[in-house]
């Protein structure tokens, strides 16, 4: 379904090129009003130079006066007491301000069978050795047997779970099968009633059990997602009072499990979608975290839009601190508005100020920033916003932005020209070392 990533190809720039640039920066000499840089590309704050005395400076504790034009003449001066000064009170520092919060633990959905786990690594690299904490994939929904678990990838993901303590993996469960089939309301009333009264436990409690085996009892288990919309079989719209108790069922049945210590994830739409998302809230006791998937739509629809509309992004965060619940974010990114970097800028600006106890980005076409190309800009701010990042961590150093430029090629010696003129040209030049293989 997702497309394999493909690199960016770097151009090499001719020698001839790199010559004349070369000679146009010596001929030019230092460009006026140039800021001194440090090694990390900023420019140094406050007075980079050593600082000039003040008039009437005094000279430094053993230094020789200068000798004297004129011979001074022996004067006795008489001793004169000096009144005790008053005890001055030490003076404290100001106190400094607590270290900048490490970003909220992230992740992605790049895929939900092993090739999902195979490209968490992949995209680690890609971000500089970003730690992805957060694993995130969904079980099908065709068939009772796979919301049971049985399918063979969820090994593969519990493998990657266990490799790191520090590691949460969420997995997305369909309440019904025939998941996305189109069943009209009426058939969907009927299901949820006949799971409101029990008749589907036993589905839950294997599923339970399974994960209990594979040693992964901590999942995230994010149930019916997207209940006020009109997508999927789970949808609440059709009987939002059944289809609340039956929330109930499930949670009263999986915690039932010996050895379980799931936490449960309530996560509708952004928006009101179909139905009001609250009006589907199944509880305090039964939810342990409220979710949101929040991409960028609709189409012409600002960020602040998105923020303020009802039951939207600050609706969520309000909904969640009255009910003394963290948030997160299963499902976000790009869609009916294109490559949108000031969303995606936005969008993590956000998540950074409110917290959630995570967030993984769907990535593949036409949401991602990674696996798609199509969104070369909104890529770029998302990996200089978490390139190198490691989640809640006050102690990492903020982040190396990545090279903005196209890369240089294999067998090419770069130029060092100065930071004003690789400035000016947009990025190094290079030498090809096998430019004679070139010639002719």
């Amino acid at each position: 379904m997702a497309p394999q990533h493909r690199r960016v190809r770097a151009r090499a720039l001719a020698v001839g090129a790199a010559a004349v640039a070369v000679s146009a920066a010596l001929a030019a000499g230092p460009a006026a009003g140039a800021v001194p840089m440090d090694e990390t590309g900023a420019a140094l704050p406050g007075p980079t130079g050593r600082p000039t005395p003040a008039a009437g400076a005094q000279p430094a504790p053993g230094a020789q006066p200068a000798a004297s034009a004129f011979p001074t003449p022996d004067i006795h001066v008489p001793a004169v007491s000096v009144p005790e000064l008053p005890a001055v009170p030490a003076v404290r520092p100001p106190s400094l301000p607590a270290p900048a919060k490490g970003v909220p633990p992230f992740g992605a959905f790049l895929a939900s069978d092993e090739r999902g786990v195979e490209r968490m690594e992949q995209l680690s690299r890609w971000l500089g050795g970003a730690e992805l904490r957060v694993g995130h994939t969904y079980l099908p929904g065709n068939h009772w047997r796979d919301i049971e678990g049985d399918v063979g990838f969820l090994q593969a993901w519990a493998d990657w779970r266990n490799a790191d303590a520090k590691r949460m993996l969420v997995l997305n469960v369909p309440l019904q099968e025939r998941n996305e089939a189109g069943v009209p309301d009426e058939e969907v009333r009927e299901l949820l009633r006949r799971g409101a009264a029990g008749e589907f436990d036993h589905h839950f409690r294997a599923l339970a059990e399974r994960l209990v085996t594979l040693k992964i009892p901590d999942t995230v288990l994010v149930l019916g997602w997207e209940m006020n919309g009109v997508t999927y079989t789970h949808r609440c719209g059709p009987d939002p009072e059944n289809w609340k108790k039956y929330w109930n069922r499930i949670v009263t049945t999986m915690r039932s499990v010996p050895g379980q210590k799931f936490r449960f994830e309530f996560t509708p739409n952004r928006g009101r979608d179909a139905v009001p998302w609250t009006t589907c809230y199944p509880g305090d006791d039964t939810v342990d975290i409220i979710g949101m998937d929040s991409y960028d739509q609709p189409r012409g629809m600002s960020f602040d839009e998105q923020v303020k509309e009802p039951y939207g992004l600050q609706a969520h965060v309000d909904f969640a601190t009255a009910h003394g619940k963290p948030i997160a974010y299963p499902e976000w990114g790009l869609f009916r508005n294109g490559d949108n970097p000031e969303y995606m800028r936005r969008m993590l600006a956000w998540m950074q100020q409110h917290r959630p106890l995570y967030h993984t980005v769907t990535d593949y076409c036409p949401h991602g920033v990674w696996q798609c190309d199509d969104n070369p800009d909104s890529s770029r701010v998302f990996r200089n916003a978490l390139h190198g990042r490691t989640p809640e961590d006050p102690q990492t150093p903020a982040p190396a932005e990545p090279p903005s430029g196209p890369q240089l090629p294999e067998h090419c010696m770069p130029l060092d020209l100065g930071r004003w003129v690789e400035h000016w040209l947009g990025g190094k030049l290079c030498l090809r070392l096998d430019w004679w293989t070139r010639s002719g």
